[in-house]
């Protein structure tokens, strides 16, 4: 799990995209200060004769002229008598936030799947377990019916259900390896390891699956990821309502700047070749076709349509909670049953094959018998899984 967070190549992705978003939070804050620039020009000018009503002439030469421009300071301010740029600030504020929900979102997802992978390949491991003690059992109940055949007590196809029996249980002991395969390729992507570079050996699953209150409070939705971004996304989408209606109003902006300017090098830093300006502007749009109402209206629809996204988040986020809920309290009552059916199966394995020694039943009750107990004892693993899994994932739906 805490791979996942150092070197998940998704995750990664959306931490440049968090910080990007912070950057364009800067960004929109500079604009509360001044712009302040410096720079010079060098500008030649001239002239020469030219041809007037079709005659020549001698023509008036004019010099080449050098005007020279030092800016020591020019300054622009933007007042934000209106909010624009407070409302935008806020709005790209709300935006980053809703990055970080998305990154904690993407994490938090990561880590439930690496999870459940991690689970299922656990449960993968105990069917491997599972299948390799049947295939001894059988090669038992084959050396036994050889036996019985040798000593002229079976029958031939005895001998022969009893291999295919045990080869097709061997069939399926290889291809587990297949599945378990798969689920450790997938654990190492999430950590950001090549699958030939990662390997998880085989152990046995000791993990209970954790009992879960009946009820859960509808207040821990509040810490999922995604709640929590669609809420910010909603207030970024308010904000910008504020700046398409601060654009209805003129912009002031104050301006300053000091330099020199002269047409000689020479003075071009005398006091005599100082200039300066200093000045309000203030300037507004008065005819646009509509464009103002058309850009609140849009920043209007487009409020709205986050205030729908953010209730159906809520709404979804209680139906994969309940949802979860009701998974884990049945499989509950199908795990206890489905224990009782194990244990009668396996009772029922033992007392067939006791018979079958005695001679008072065919081999094919015994070849039924071990069947029935092998199917369930591979259903009670896929319930352990579900439940697994659904735990895992209950906790991811409430913000982990």
């Amino acid at each position: 799990e805490k791979q996942v967070e150092v070197s998940n190549q998704t995750l990664k992705a959306d931490e440049a995209a968090y910080r990007q978003a912070r950057a364009i939070v800067a960004e929109a804050r500079a604009g509360y200060w001044p712009t302040v620039t410096a720079g010079g020009s060098l500008t030649g000018t001239g002239g020469g004769g030219g041809r007037v009503g079709g005659a020549t002439g001698a023509g008036t030469g004019v010099g080449p002229i050098n005007e020279y421009d030092l800016t020591l300071a020019s300054a622009t301010w933007e007042l934000d008598v209106w909010g624009r740029i407070r409302r935008t600030v806020e709005s790209n504020v709300a935006s980053a936030q809703a990055s970080a929900g998305d990154l904690a979102a993407a994490r938090l997802s990561a880590q439930t799947t690496l999870a459940i992978d991690y689970f299922s390949l656990r449960i993968s491991d105990e069917l491997q377990r599972l299948l390799n003690s049947t295939v001894d059992a059988f090669t038992t109940s084959l050396q036994i019916t050889r036996n019985r055949y040798a000593a002229g007590v079976a029958a031939r196809t005895d001998v022969v259900d009893a291999q295919a029996q045990l080869e097709t249980t061997r069939a399926q002991a290889i291809a587990v390896g297949i599945q378990r395969a798969l689920f450790e390729h997938a654990i190492a992507v999430l950590i950001g390891k090549a699958p030939a570079d990662f390997a998880v050996a085989p152990v046995r699953l000791q993990t209970a699956v954790p009992e879960i209150p009946p009820g859960v409070p509808s207040a821990l939705l509040e810490r999922r990821p995604d709640v929590a971004a669609a809420e910010r996304r909603m207030a970024a989408a308010n904000a910008q309502i504020g700046v398409a209606i601060a654009a209805y109003y003129p912009d002031l902006t104050l301006s300053a700047s000091y330099g020199f300017a002269s047409t000689a090098l020479s003075t071009l830093l005398k006091s005599a070749s100082q200039i300066w300006a200093l000045g309000p502007a203030l300037s507004g749009t008065l005819i646009d076709g509509g464009l103002r109402n058309a850009q609140v209206e849009a920043a209007r629809a487009g409020y709205d349509q986050t205030v729908a996204n953010y209730r159906q988040t809520v709404l979804t986020g209680f139906q994969q909670v309940e949802d979860q809920l009701a998974t884990l309290r049945i499989l509950m009552q199908q795990a206890r049953v489905e224990e009782v059916a194990v244990r009668d199966a396996e009772e029922a394995e033992r007392l067939t094959l006791n018979q079958y020694k005695a001679g008072t039943v065919a081999y094919t009750s015994v070849i039924t018998a071990q069947t029935a107990a092998l199917s369930n004892e591979q259903t009670a693993l896929s319930i352990l899984q579900s439940r697994l899994t659904a735990s895992v994932t209950l906790i991811g739906e409430i913000g982990g």
